[in-house]
């Protein structure tokens, strides 16, 4: 059974790739395949780890009387039976209801944890190395990269600020925030590449060694 695994993972990485060539019937099997057993695998996650627990088990109990705390949580189960207000074209209006408490929350939830990290420990992150400098701990080249930070953080601040029309020390400022963008933007690219050539070599090994191993 373990070479068979092996003989199937090998046939359906080959139908991907042979997407390479042109778009084929095996390369449109292998994806239709993955897309049907990655929406299925979900739901069934989404059935035990969701519905059953969060859902089901505290209506039963709710019903039963085994929970009087069942009873709060049969509100936010009949907030969510009404996304199904949307199979009933008399009905729809109600979907409003779900939506707007889904979009509050998770507002709720994402802005303060964005505002920490994209902001607060940007700049934490700025002002902590001058304390390392003023305390004596930091020297040499941690001096130079903490100045190198400051003056890339304020340049690239400055090119968004449109406020203020781009001429003057403001444009020189500008353009080299544009420089530290594009060093930023290509550094991610790089990763993001190093990163997809990292699975092509996972993928090309696995072909050589455990799949052209079982036959050779």
């Amino acid at each position: 059974m373990e070479i068979f695994g092996i003989w199937v993972a090998a046939f359906l990485t080959l139908c991907i790739y042979s997407f390479l060539y042109r778009d084929n019937p095996f390369y449109r099997f292998a994806e239709h395949l993955f897309v049907g057993i990655s929406v299925g695998y979900g739901i069934v996650i989404s059935i035990h780890q969701g519905f059953i627990p969060f859902a089901w088990e505290p209506f039963y109990a709710a019903v039963t009387g085994k929970s009087l705390q069942g009873l709060i949580k049969l509100i936010p189960i009949g907030i969510g039976l009404l996304f199904f207000a949307r199979l009933s074209p008399q009905h729809t209006w109600l979907i409003r209801y779900p939506i707007a408490v889904l979009i509050g929350f998770g507002a709720g939830i994402a802005i303060p944890t964005v505002l920490r990290a994209n902001i607060f420990e940007q700049t934490r992150g700025t002002v902590e190395p001058f304390a390392a400098i003023h305390a004596g701990t930091l020297s040499g080249w941690g001096i130079f990269e903490a100045v190198l930070m400051v003056v890339g953080v304020i340049c690239t601040l400055t090119y968004f600020f449109f406020s203020v029309e781009h001429r003057g020390p403001i444009k020189w400022l500008s353009k080299v925030g544009i420089a530290f963008l594009m060093i930023g933007f290509g550094s991610a690219f790089g990763n993001t590449v190093m990163g997809r050539v990292a699975l092509l070599i996972q993928r090309v090994d696995f072909l050589l060694n455990d799949w052209l191993g079982t036959i050779f």
